[in-house]
Order: C-alpha cells, then sequence, then structure tokens
C-alpha cells in the first residue's frame, strides 16, 4: 500500500512562503498513522489573516522558522508517494515558495487533491474543505492546520473507498522555472 501525507498550510501574507503553520497527517496501509502540527515565526511581523485562521504575531513571534522546522518537516514526508491537499495547487505553491525562498531542497514529491477528488466524485453544491467533510460527517475546526488536513486525509480515504482511482486526484507536475 502507497503511503501520502495529508498537508496543510495557513499563511499570513499574500507571499506564498509567509506560512505560519503546518499541519501533516500519514496515511499508510490505509490508516492515519501520524500526524504533526506546528506554529511557523514568519519572515515577517505583518500578520494578515488573523480573522481567517485566528493566529497573530505574539502566536508566532517565539515559534521556530520555517528553515529552522525544515528537518522535522523532511523527516515526516520521507518515504511517501504523494502529498495530498484539499486545493493542492495552493499548498504545493506554498511549499515550493518556503523551499525556493528559504534554500531547501524540494525532495519533488508529486501532489494529489481532494478538492479535485470530490468534484470527480461528489454531487455537492459547493466542493470547499468544510461542506465536503460536513457531508461526509468528519469533523473540522476550519483553517486550524492539523484539523483541515486530518479532514483532507479522511476524505482522501473515504474517495479511495469509494472507487475513486488516486491518480484522478493528481496534479500536473508545476512548470519549472529556468
Amino acid at each position: 500500500m502507497s503511503v501520502f501525507c495529508a498537508i496543510d498550510y495557513e499563511t499570513c501574507g499574500r507571499e506564498r512562503y509567509s506560512a505560519c503553520s503546518i499541519g501533516l497527517v500519514r496515511i499508510e496501509n490505509g490508516r492515519l498513522a501520524k500526524s504533526f502540527v506546528h506554529l511557523i515565526r514568519p519572515p515577517s511581523r505583518r500578520v494578515l489573516f488573523t480573522d481567517v485562521h485566528g493566529l497573530t504575531w505574539q502566536d508566532l513571534c517565539n515559534q521556530p522558522t520555517y528553515p529552522e522546522l525544515w528537518p522535522a518537516i523532511a523527516d515526516f514526508v520521507r518515504g511517501a508517494d504523494g502529498l495530498v491537499a484539499h486545493n493542492a495547487p495552493f499548498d504545493r505553491s506554498v511549499w515550493l515558495s518556503c523551499c525556493e525562498t528559504f534554500g531547501l531542497p524540494d525532495p519533488d514529491i508529486p501532489f494529489y487533491c481532494t478538492l479535485k477528488g470530490s468534484r470527480a466524485a461528489l454531487k455537492l453544491p459547493s466542493h470547499s474543505l468544510n461542506i465536503v467533510c460536513s457531508s461526509l460527517g468528519i469533523p473540522l475546526n476550519h483553517h486550524e492546520a492539523l484539523s483541515d488536513a486530518l479532514g483532507c486525509a479522511a476524505i482522501f480515504l473515504e474517495l479511495a473507498r469509494r472507487g475513486l482511482d488516486v491518480e484522478r486526484m493528481r496534479l500536473n507536475p508545476p512548470a519549472r522555472r529556468r
């Protein structure tokens, strides 16, 4: 059985490298195996989106930076066949921007999108994370990184249980800068 890691970022600025929280959930043998969550000190004191995720500079100023957390993040996803996110183009852009901005090695793991999968498999008026979780009876504290990652992992497993081919959720590789 493949190993996947559900991932969710919260950001505090319009720049994709402004990650201020990360949630990860490792899926092994079709089960949730372990999780990782951490607040991140952003590169700027200016924190936008407090109204969305509730985080302030006071919550973040004494947290490790992304480069300081990178060894733990890289260790957590090591050996995974893919990273899974709801609206994966956003989370992939944060991942790639943080790697590029902070000079970190991109493990070049493919991304899979449960938003894409839920659109293919579920007839709902909206396919936002909170609506999909609600329709499937998955608990969610929306915009809390670990809860969002857990919700995404549960959706991923449910879509697979319903017979959706995982490859239908795969994102095309990002265009690489020259």
